[in-house]
């Protein structure tokens, strides 16, 4: 049975409470829609730029940002599998949690198999290794450094069967979910249960975990950024033995940093929505704005492109156009948006 040794030290304790702290002053904010659509848009090109960046993907923030908005880019065909990968990962991690849906071992194998999509032979996307696995570490001029050697192929489906037993365990014991998704993090890439992509599914994994359990800020975070600003303490962090037996030891060390990490991350986003939220107190924003997931992907478009026709709804939703009208009625009457021009020249901007 998975059981990870550690202990709650007075700065994990401590950042703790500050994060939930935060959480409180986050989830409270009073910001437009818009503004919110945009900080969780960028958050999700942040996350998906910095997980793949620290696992040799070349593509920068902009070219990523491209690949969000389905533009073509010339870049090589695996950096952008890679990118466009990690996307439709996190797609499917925000259908899991908006269907409510028991983390098993089919989503996580799931997610590997996205994260891994034509760079990766289709036997082994989504599938658990069949041989061993060793983590490298080569640098010019010197020999080749084994750093960490995974547990035997045949141990893969028996440790990953406890893990999530244990995932079980800990929401209905209410875990902190920064804890739950710490450890997480860290058993996938000690387990390293696939040929390739155990860090990128590791990453994605702790961010479904956090969504699930009412710790994803509104979806405006990006921890990446953190690993990827300080890769080398990123790797020390996470290497805290060179085989699994010894990753059992004490996990205390990889908590710390994981959970300071976090408090960083955080700190950012409470600093933004804060910022946008005090530029509202002259009475625009009087209540905080429901929007239906129909009319979020509207705004959402529509602060991606700076204006819209109502045809250009009707091609985004896949409506007809005459439903199309509805919702921007609907919009016009909430004053989220407003209409410019006449006629067959009309189109509709963000009523700022």
């Amino acid at each position: 049975m998975f059981s990870p040794k550690y202990r709650l030290t007075d700065t994990i304790l401590q950042n703790l409470t500050a994060i939930a702290e935060a959480k409180a002053v986050i989830d409270r904010a009073k910001i437009l829609p818009q503004q919110e659509l945009r900080l969780r848009r960028q958050a999700i090109i942040r996350m998906t730029h910095h997980s793949t960046e620290i696992e040799g993907n070349k593509l920068n923030l902009r070219q990523v940002e491209a690949l969000y908005a389905k533009k073509k880019i010339d870049a090589p065909a695996r950096d952008v599998h890679e990118v466009t990968n990690y996307l439709n990962a996190l797609k499917y991690i925000e259908r899991i949690v908006t269907e409510k849906k028991t983390l098993i071992e089919k989503i996580i194998l799931k997610i590997h198999k996205l994260v891994t999509d034509k760079t990766l032979s289709p036997q082994f996307c989504g599938h658990y290794r069949s041989g061993p696995i060793y983590v490298v570490r080569r640098r010019i001029g010197m020999p080749p450094e084994t750093l960490y050697t995974g547990p035997e192929a045949k141990r893969v489906p028996k440790l990953m069967s406890d893990f999530i037993a244990w995932l079980s365990a800990s929401e209905k014991n209410e875990m902190n979910p920064v804890i739950v998704a710490a450890i997480a993090h860290l058993e996938i890439a000690a387990i390293h249960p696939f040929n390739d992509g155990n860090g990128r599914t590791a990453r994605a994994l702790a961010a479904l975990i956090l969504y699930q359990r009412g710790y994803d800020f509104r979806r405006l975070f990006a921890l990446e950024d953190y690993y990827n600003t300080d890769r080398p303490s990123y790797y020390r962090a996470i290497n805290v033995g060179e085989t699994y037996d010894e990753r059992k030891s004490d996990i205390t060390s990889w908590l710390e940093y994981f959970v300071v990490g976090f408090k960083e991350e955080i700190d950012e986003v409470r600093a933004k929505v804060l910022l946008l939220s005090a530029r509202s107190v002259d009475g625009k924003i009087n209540k905080q704005i429901y929007l239906t997931p129909t009319q979020l992907k509207i705004i959402d478009f529509l602060d991606q492109m700076g204006r819209i026709t109502a045809q250009d709804i009707a091609d985004v939703l896949s409506c007809p156009k005459r439903t199309a009208q509805l919702h921007i009625q609907k919009l016009k009457k909430i004053k989220m948006i407003k209409s410019i021009g006449k006629g067959k020249a009309t189109h509709y901007v963000a009523n700022s």
